[in-house]
């Protein structure tokens, strides 16, 4: 059965709204997954939707009438409102609603969570590497990834120990690393875990909870020519990586 369902939060970035706004339609690649949206309103906006408000760097709001890909959502908008606050810094005010047509609570749940992690993983780019682009890769675990264990199984493999305390800097083997690494631990739930290092974030999805499989994704702002930043080579090969580290921890 169709049903309505609208998320709100609200969250202060120590950002400028100009920073903010230039990461929610710019820099996507660096916190999300990339995408593009046409600068105006009735612009193309991701997705096949399409701009309804464009008021830099302020109010941005894209609305997608059939979500491509997405049989369990029929309409998809977000809604973004960018306010400066007194002494320096924004307020965001974010909105997802739509319609979804099946299994709404577990779509719902998931989404919630989802956006929790997407708008922390907002605040971390903007805070330690705004204006900096990112090459990006993401990829989906096997089917074992989908055990009702199998962020745990990550953790493990990351090297987690089950009491370390987010903000904590640890020392991990990343996916893609010839060596152990340091990373801080941003963001860590039954549901997700966040890496940072001082180069890249590393974004572990436990969506074994919702019917799916543990995904990963990677946010790389190393400079340089191996790992220029938009290069479909250099993604190319941190999917790669992605994938292989997947296969192992599930294998």
């Amino acid at each position: 059965m169709s049903e309505r369902f609208e998320i709100v939060k609200e969250l202060e970035i120590a950002a400028s709204p100009q920073e903010v706004w230039d990461a929610i339609t710019t820099g996507t690649a660096g916190w999300l997954w990339p995408m593009e949206y046409e600068p105006k309103e009735g612009g193309a906006a991701p997705f096949g939707g399409t701009v309804t408000v464009w008021e830099p760097p302020h109010r941005l709001t894209a609305r997608t009438e059939d979500v491509a890909g997405i049989s369990q959502q029929t309409f998809n908008q977000l809604e973004h409102v960018i306010e400066p606050l007194e002494g320096g810094g924004c307020r965001l005010r974010y909105v997802h609603s739509g319609i979804f047509v099946d299994d709404w609570a577990n779509q719902y749940d998931g989404a919630d969570k989802h956006n929790d992690f997407y708008l922390h993983t907002l605040r971390e780019y903007v805070t330690h590497f705004t204006g900096r682009q990112a090459v990006f890769a993401t990829a989906d675990g096997p089917a074992a990834a989908g055990a009702p264990d199998a962020l745990d199984t990550a953790a493990r493999a990351l090297g987690l120990a089950p009491g370390t305390a987010v903000g904590e800097t640890v020392t991990v083997t990343l996916p893609g690393a010839s060596a152990p690494a340091a990373a801080v631990l941003d963001y860590r739930n039954p549901y997700f875990i966040g890496l940072r290092t001082q180069d890249a974030m590393y974004r572990i999805f436990g969506r074994n909870r919702f019917g799916a499989t543990v995904g990963l994704s990677i946010h790389d702002f190393a400079p340089g020519a191996e790992r220029g930043a938009g290069s479909e080579a250099a993604s190319a090969a941190l999917t790669r990586d992605a994938e292989s580290w997947l296969a192992v921890v599930y294998g």
